[in-house]
């Protein structure tokens, strides 16, 4: 059974106000680093056009549709059952690691000196919405389409969160550093595409489960890329009189806040 993990999702957000408030203690302590969240739309709005939605949506609505087209349930029956009579002794847990390497290269890639299209507190930022996004809708869906798994182990098979995962972090590779080389796109989809096809193998999920969870996870990247400059840009920035206004998330002995802060 496969389940996003609501602590994963905390430890995403808990890393991003982390950085949110080192950065914030900069400003104040250094001038020149003054506008490191003010600075103008340092956001690149890549690759996020409102026609790009269009692919993610179709792959979302083909695995829909196989809850009433028939034809297309039975495509996922011919595969479940191809899969079982020529390797019926298929076990792997390799894709849960699959899933995380396509945002584990982004970091690497960063830590190595090559750099991409958005600073690090964007691009953390950025996959934390991301990441918001897919856990919201996945879960939703998995309990309201209550379809039950080729193997037989519970009601939340569409779609593949697994698969989801793996195709956001894909979409955020290709985003972040696709204009360096269109090879590093590739490499993620390709490594995404991996997952989805070890989730097929384990017998976890129907093909369609393994479409539409791919649609889910490059909408919510592409969602959170068309997003995220008006978030950035309410949370930080300048006022009329030139002077800058922060508020930023806070942590501290398990409470959230919120801090503001503004330049005299």
């Amino acid at each position: 059974m496969y389940k996003i993990c609501p602590a994963a999702i905390k430890a995403i957000i808990l890393v991003v106000i982390c950085f949110f408030s080192l950065s914030a203690e900069a400003q104040l302590a250094d001038s020149v680093k003054k506008d490191l969240l003010t600075a103008p739309d340092t956001v690149k709005h890549l690759h996020s056009k409102a026609w790009t939605l269009i692919p993610p949506f179709a792959l979302i609505t083909y695995g829909a549709m196989s809850f009433v087209i028939h034809p297309e349930r039975r495509l996922d029956y011919y595969i479940n059952s191809d899969i079982r009579r020529t390797d019926p002794n298929f076990h792997s847990k390799a894709e849960s690691y699959f899933q995380f390497a396509p945002i584990a290269i982004v970091y690497g890639l960063n830590l190595a000196g090559v750099s991409g299209k958005n600073t690090f507190i964007d691009r953390t930022g950025l996959l934390a919405l991301s990441g918001s996004f897919l856990y919201l809708s996945t879960e939703v869906v998995k309990r309201t389409s209550h379809r039950l798994r080729p193997n037989g182990a519970d009601y939340l098979s569409f779609p593949s969160g697994h698969t989801a995962t793996a195709f956001m972090g894909a979409e955020f590779l290709a985003q972040e550093y696709s204009e360096k080389s269109a090879w590093y796109g590739v490499a993620g989809y390709v490594i995404a595409s991996t997952t989805g096809v070890f989730r097929l193998y384990n017998r976890d999920h129907w093909f369609s489960d393994v479409v539409a969870g791919a649609g889910f996870g490059i909408l919510s990247t592409k969602l959170s890329y068309l997003v995220y400059p008006y978030i950035r840009n309410k949370l930080t920035h300048k006022s009329k009189s030139g002077k800058s206004t922060l508020l930023m998330p806070t942590y501290q002995d398990g409470a959230v806040g919120l801090n503001f802060s503004m330049q005299l």
